[in-house]
């Protein structure tokens, strides 16, 4: 990558980057927030953020679920029965070790992580659009290095339908349901 000019004072200045970021954030909640407007009434985002592990991961334990978002098992269970209740998720049993429960996407589960995806990418898109060629090199050189300092994964390209969610590093590969 070829080498850019450092604007005088900006070499190390942490806080002015930690700034920017965080305004950043704020502009990605709110375009995730208005995504997920469509289906709110029948999904916190919480639980979207459990449609979008199950969307990636494929069938999943309990345990391995809970551990992904990082909450209790009970907490898990109580999500996932939620998501059950609105026919956006399902338990099968684990056709290698019936004594285990696995939980998985139905399709209604997976059009629900897929239209609030494509709403989130649309919203992204026109904004990166007002950028210009160089700037959007740039976002993309900044963007790579940061999500590579956080241990994030690329998101998935347009045409893979397993969208990644955001804020979790997962080191075991996903599976695709058959």
């Amino acid at each position: 990558m070829p080498q850019r000019e450092t604007p005088a004072g900006a070499l190390d200045d942490v806080d002015t980057v930690t700034r920017a970021v965080l305004t950043a954030s704020r502009l990605l909640v709110a375009v995730s927030a208005r995504s997920l407007a469509a289906v709110e009434e029948r999904v916190t985002l919480p639980q979207f953020r459990m449609l979008v592990v199950l969307s990636t991961r494929g069938a999943t334990k309990l345990v391995a679920l809970a551990d992904l978002l990082q909450v209790a098992p009970s907490t898990a269970m109580r999500m996932i029965d939620r998501l059950i209740a609105a026919g956006l998720a399902d338990r099968q049993a684990n056709p290698e070790n019936r004594r285990e429960t696995l939980l998985q996407l139905t399709d209604e589960g997976r059009r629900t992580v897929e239209d609030v995806t494509a709403r989130r990418r649309a919203e992204i898109a026109v904004i990166v659009a007002r950028l210009t060629p160089t700037q959007r090199l740039a976002l993309i050189e900044a963007l790579a290095a940061f999500n590579e300092a956080g241990g994030e994964p690329l998101a998935s390209a347009l045409d893979e339908a397993e969208p990644h969610p955001l804020g979790w590093a997962v080191d075991v590969p996903a599976t695709r349901d058959a």
